[in-house]
């Protein structure tokens, strides 16, 4: 983190100053810094004559004195908090009163660490992430004590190295660590409800959600693995505490348990998936049943009745029309946030499957499909159930009963938090979608998202998650509730 803040001050023209209490991490840092500058040149991104001046602009130093007349000090050193305010004290002895402080700290306060200084309302957080080169994104962060023109004066730097400066309030998380715990926490509850396993979580998450065409890169067990399970289970942890046990974050004990097996991910070899040379081994897909004599579809009735069954006949499959269910038909639910025992209340259960229809689904729209099952459900019915839906080429996915099926509820709760950082004020309503956006690649901001899928929808999609579980976690947010009531955007401020 430290060489990629050096590497982007310097492109920009700042002379930087770079320490370390280990003189060989200096020289280290510097020249893999210039490695990294002879690619650009060698990439023909920039010239020698600049690549030159850039190195030039990297001044080490041997001792703390070397720092005395810098303006601004960045530290990028151990994730305690103790050792940082160790360290501001000691630069405060040395540099001008106007020289501002400021951590690289992902989730300590920055308050906190400001408490051990004589002035700490030139202390803030520079939440800069990994790689800082590329991702260009940058959170801003103010101390309970922290100068307005702090703050003022580091989002002008960020800007001037081409990064987006977004502003947070002193939380837990900030806005990017603490809007990213849906992904993987969801994924873990739905894992540990024996819903389905990690591959086909993954493989949902990737293949189904769509925002315009564009969803997930990584499934959440994949970025676990890539991330690191001894980084990412500790974050959840540390979240959850430092918000007083809120049931929206609640860890996952089989995390706990994979982290302390030392089945971390990517870089041990072997994490949710096994890693050959770097290369994630994963497991075939489950192959279709044979096809045989498939009943008669009937679809429930409601809002995508019309939908589905025009889907149904694209796929040649036979639909009876009735009020009811015929004795033999194929009984298709559609819920949002239910399950799928839940709604079919009405009908057989033994006869009975549940179709996602939050994303597309439609033939020629989708990669895949999600189908759920009663705990009642025949077999012969599972299986008619997936060759239909397959029919097209269409990958489908068969899991147990759940409430929201996978992504839905996942989705809902990304939108959930972000809501809840939004009511919070811990950031703007654009902020937050241009932090999560940018810092943790999704493909649009978790409140666009909302928009997208719509406010009503998706706060009805959580009351219906709540009202099955019982479990607060699901509870809509304030923000996400009014707005939803009003017809207004997400981006609706107060």
């Amino acid at each position: 983190m430290g060489r990629g803040i050096v590497q982007i001050f310097a492109q920009c023209g700042v002379e930087v100053r770079l320490y370390d209490a280990q003189p060989r991490a200096v020289e280290s840092a510097r020249a893999s810094i210039g490695e990294v500058i002879g690619r650009l040149v060698e990439k023909g991104r920039i010239s020698t004559a600049t690549a030159e001046a850039t190195l030039a602009r990297i001044i080490p130093v041997t001792d703390l004195s070397g720092l005395a007349g810098c303006d601004l000090i960045i530290e990028a050193i151990i994730e305690r908090i103790e050792p940082k305010r160790e360290l501001f004290a000691k630069l405060e002895a040395i540099v001008a009163p106007e020289t501002v402080l400021a951590s690289n700290t992902s989730s300590l306060p920055i308050t906190a660490i400001a408490a051990g200084c004589t002035h700490p309302e030139r202390v803030a957080g520079y939440h800069f992430f990994n790689p800082v080169p590329l991702m260009k994104i940058v959170e801003v962060i103010g101390g309970a004590r922290t100068e307005p023109a702090v703050l003022d004066r580091l989002q002008a730097l960020a800007r001037a190295a081409g990064h987006q400066p977004v502003i947070a309030a002193d939380t837990p998380g900030f806005i990017v660590n603490h809007a990213g715990r849906a992904f993987g926490t969801e994924a873990l509850k739905i894992l540990g409800e024996g819903v389905t396993d990690t591959q086909t979580i993954d493989r949902i998450m990737r293949e189904q959600v769509s925002f315009g065409g564009s969803g997930f890169r990584l499934g959440p067990f994949e970025l676990m693995d890539l991330t690191g399970l001894d980084v990412s289970h500790p974050a959840m942890e540390s979240i959850y505490r430092q918000f007083y046990e809120e049931p929206r974050f609640r860890p996952s004990m089989i995390a706990a348990q994979r982290m302390s097996a030392g089945l971390v991910g990517r870089k041990t070899g072997e994490g949710w998936y096994r890693h050959l040379d770097g290369k994630q081994l994963t497991p075939p897909e489950p192959t279709l049943p044979e096809a045989g004599s498939q009943p008669p579809v009937w679809v429930a009735p409601g809002p995508m009745h019309e939908a589905v069954s025009a889907l149904i006949a694209a796929l040649g499959a036979r639909i009876e029309t009735g009020a009811k269910p015929g004795a033999e038909a194929l009984i298709v639910l559609t819920p949002l946030g239910l399950d799928a025992t839940t709604a079919c209340a009405d009908w057989p259960a033994e006869r009975a499957i549940a179709l996602d229809t939050l994303f597309p689904f439609g033939a020629g729209t989708c990669q895949r499909r999600t189908l759920m099952s009663t705990p009642a459900t025949r077999d012969d019915y599972r299986d008619a159930a997936r060759t239909i839906f397959a029919a097209d080429g269409v990958r489908v996915s068969m899991i147990h009963d759940s409430a929201g099926f996978v992504a839905p509820r996942i989705v809902a709760m990304i939108v959930a938090i972000a809501s809840e950082i939004a009511q919070q004020r811990i950031a703007t309503p654009a902020d937050i979608d241009v932090a999560v956006r940018l810092g943790l690649g999704y493909p649009i901001g978790p409140l666009e998202m909302g928009n997208q899928l719509g406010p009503a929808r998706v706060a009805r999609l959580l009351e219906e998650l709540f009202e099955v579980t019982s479990d607060p976690r699901y509870r809509p947010s304030l923000w996400l509730r009014r707005r939803a009531q009003l017809g207004l955007s997400l981006h609706q401020p107060d």
